[in-house]
C-alpha cells in the first residue's frame, strides 16, 4: 500500500505515534487510507450537506475495510459572488483546489481518495488533482437542487431569478414579483437546478468514467443522494485493490465521450475551460477546433433550463446520463470500452439504462437539433475562437449583424443595460475581463440576464472576453481569444464598428479593413492591470488564454 510510507517499519515508528494522536487503532491504521476530500461549508448552497455525503462515504469506506480521513477543499459560491469583485475569484480557486489537494494527498500518501465537490470549480479543480495524483479515485457529488415553484405554482430556478432582475428594471416586474423569485427560487440545497455549469460538470463526471451513474442527476435533497454516496466509499476499495486508478480511467477516448454527451445535454459553455484543463492534467491534449467536428454528428437531446423549462431532476427521473448516452450508443457516437469507476466498462452501464421520458430525452431519432448545443465560432474578432451554447439562443438570433456598443468593464455593460441605453439590434462588447485582463475571467450572468429580463433577448448579442454562467442563455458568445489583454481583436473594436455573427456557419467578424485594424493595433497601449497585489496577480502571469482552458503554465 502507498500508506505504508508512512505506517510501516521501526522507521515509521514517529509517523505511526502521530496517527495514534489522531485516535485511530491499530486495527484502522493497517487498513488502506483513504482520503475523503470535501468542499463543505456554510456559504455554498450547493455544499451545505456535504457533510451528511461525507459521513455517508466514510461509512461505504469503513463497510467495505477501509479507514477513512477527511480532509477539506475550498468552495466559492458563483451565485453569490456575481456582479462584484468577489468574481475575479471564482475561476481561481479551480487551480487553489487542484493544488492544495494534490498537496494533502502526497504528504499523507493516501491510497486512494474520495472526492466530494459539487459546484462550479470544485468539479473540475478537483479532476484535475485526480488526474495530477493518480492514485485510485471516486468523485461522488452533493446532488443538484430541486427546481422552485411561484406562488402562482410556475416552477423556477436562479436563472429566471436573475432575469427578474432585468424585468424590474424594465418596468415588467414589481418589487412584489422580484420578491417571489427571490424566496421561491432556490427552494433547497443542491448545486442549482438548471443545466448550468456545476451539473454540466456533474454529468460530464458521469461521461468520463469518474463517477457511479446518478452521480449527476440525483437531487441533494434525496435519500438515495446518500446511499450512492455509501456505494461510492464501497467502491473505492474495489478501485484500490485492483490499482484502477485516473490515467486508466481519463483515457482520450473518454474525453471525446464526455465531449459528445456535453452536446447532447446541452451543457454551460464553461465546460470548454474545463475538459481541456482536466485533459490537460491527464496527459490528454483536447483542441477547441474539435467541438465544431463533434458537434455536426452530435444531436442535441435535452433542453434543461436556461435552454427550456426542465430541470435536472426531470432528467434523473428519465433516466439520468446513462440514459442520454444509451441514446447517443445507437449511433455509435461513444466508445463503449473505456474503463469506469464502477471497475467495468462503460457498455456495462449504458446497456442498463432506460429512457423513460422521450420528451425530457429525445430519442435521437428526434432530437432538438441535429447539431450539438455548443458552437466554436472563429474570426478576425476571434482568431483562436470564442463559445456559444447555441441550443439557447433563439432562433432569430442565429445569424446577427449590428453596431457594437463597446465596454471595458462588466459595471459598465450593466449600468448602460439598466438606464436603457442598449438598443434592438446592439452588439455588446465587453473586453479586459479575461483571463489576464479580469484577472479571472467573470462569469456575465448579470449582463446577459439583464439583457434578456429586458425583452432583448431576441435582438441584442453580447461578445466577451470574459465568460458566462451556465444559467445564461440568448446569443451570448464568450471565451473570445485572444483577449484583449493580450493584445487581441477585440481591444480595437471601436463604438458603432459592426459586427456580423453567423452561429451555423461558425462564424464571427469585425467589419473593418485589415488596414484599419493594423492602425488600430498600432496605436494601441494595454491599460494597467485591474489588480496588481495577492494572489490575482501572480494568477494574471501564469494563466493562459481561454482557448486552452486557462491553464496556470
Amino acid at each position: 500500500m502507498l500508506s505504508d510510507n508512512i505506517k510501516t517499519g521501526v522507521e515509521r515508528a514517529p509517523n505511526r505515534s502521530l496517527l495514534y494522536a489522531l485516535g485511530y487503532t491499530e486495527e484502522e491504521i493497517r487498513r488502506p487510507l483513504i482520503g475523503v476530500v470535501t468542499s463543505f461549508n456554510e456559504i455554498v448552497p450547493g455544499h451545505m450537506n456535504l457533510d451528511k455525503i461525507a459521513e455517508a462515504v466514510k461509512a461505504g469506506v469503513r463497510a467495505a475495510g477501509g479507514t477513512p480521513v477527511l480532509f477539506p477543499a475550498i468552495a466559492v459560491c458563483d451565485g453569490i459572488a456575481m456582479g462584484h469583485i468577489g468574481m475575479k475569484y471564482s475561476l481561481v480557486t479551480r487551480d487553489l483546489i487542484a493544488d492544495s489537494t494534490e498537496a494533502m494527498a502526497i504528504a499523507h500518501q493516501f491510497d486512494g481518495l474520495v472526492m466530494i465537490p459539487n459546484c462550479d470549480k470544485n468539479v473540475p479543480g478537483l479532476l484535475m488533482a485526480a488526474a495530477r495524483i493518480n492514485v485510485p479515485t471516486i468523485l461522488c457529488s452533493g446532488g443538484p437542487m430541486l427546481a422552485g415553484r411561484l406562488k402562482d405554482g410556475r416552477r423556477t430556478c436562479l436563472s429566471h431569478m436573475f432575469e427578474a432582475v432585468g424585468a424590474y428594471h424594465a418596468g415588467t416586474l414589481d418589487e412584489a414579483g422580484v420578491r417571489d423569485y427571490e424566496e421561491n427560487a432556490c427552494p433547497t440545497c443542491g448545486s442549482c437546478s438548471g443545466m448550468y455549469t456545476a451539473n454540466s460538470m456533474n454529468c460530464l463526471a458521469e461521461a468520463i468514467g469518474m463517477a457511479l451513474p446518478g452521480n449527476g442527476t440525483i437531487p441533494a435533497a434525496y435519500s438515495a443522494r446518500l446511499r450512492l454516496a455509501k456505494h461510492a466509499g464501497m467502491k473505492i476499495m474495489e478501485l484500490v485493490e485492483k490499482n484502477i486508478r485516473p490515467r486508466d480511467i481519463m483515457t482520450e477516448a473518454a474525453f471525446h465521450n464526455a465531449e459528445t454527451v456535453d452536446m447532447a445535454l446541452g451543457c454551460s459553455t464553461n465546460t470548454m475551460l474545463h475538459l481541456p484543463a482536466i485533459a490537460h492534467e491527464a496527459g490528454v491534449t483536447i483542441s477547441l477546433d474539435a467541438a465544431n467536428a463533434i458537434s455536426a454528428k452530435t444531436p442535441n437531446l435535452c433542453h434543461l433550463a436556461p435552454a427550456g423549462d426542465t430541470f435536472m431532476e426531470d432528467l434523473d427521473l428519465a433516466g439520468g446520463v446513462a440514459a442520454v448516452m444509451k441514446e447517443l450508443s445507437k449511433k455509435n457516437l461513444l466508445d463503449l470500452s473505456v474503463m469506469t469507476v464502477t471497475g467495468k466498462p462503460l457498455a456495462e452501464t449504458v446497456n442498463a439504462a432506460e429512457n423513460r421520458n422521450e420528451e425530457i430525452i429525445r430519442p435521437v431519432e428526434r432530437p432538438y437539433s441535429e447539431n450539438g448545443g455548443i458552437a466554436v465560432l472563429k474570426g478576425n474578432l476571434a482568431e483562436r475562437g470564442c463559445v456559444v451554447k447555441q441550443s439557447a439562443v433563439a432562433p432569430a438570433m442565429m445569424q446577427h449583424e449590428g453596431p457594437a456598443r463597446v465596454f471595458d468593464s462588466e459595471e459598465e455593460a450593466i449600468a448602460a443595460i439598466y438606464a436603457k441605453k442598449i438598443n434592438p439590434g446592439d452588439v455588446v462588447v465587453i473586453r479586459y475581463e479575461g483571463p489576464k485582463g479580469g484577472p479571472g475571467m467573470r462569469e456575465m450572468l448579470n449582463p446577459t440576464s439583464a439583457i434578456c429580463g429586458m425583452g432583448l433577448g431576441e435582438s441584442v448579442a453580447l461578445i466577451t472576453d470574459g465568460r458566462f454562467s451556465g444559467a445564461t442563455r440568448g446569443a451570448s458568445i464568450g471565451h473570445v481569444s485572444p483577449e484583449a489583454a493580450a493584445g487581441g481583436t477585440i481591444a480595437f473594436v471601436e463604438e458603432g464598428d459592426r459586427i456580423r455573427i453567423n452561429i451555423p456557419a461558425c462564424e464571427i467578424t469585425l467589419l473593418v479593413s485589415d488596414e484599419e485594424l493594423a492602425r488600430r493595433k498600432a496605436a494601441w497601449v494595454c491599460p494597467e492591470p485591474k489588480v496588481k497585489t495577492g494572489y490575482l496577480a501572480r494568477y494574471a502571469k501564469l494563466v493562459s488564454s481561454a482557448d486552452e482552458g486557462a491553464i496556470l503554465q
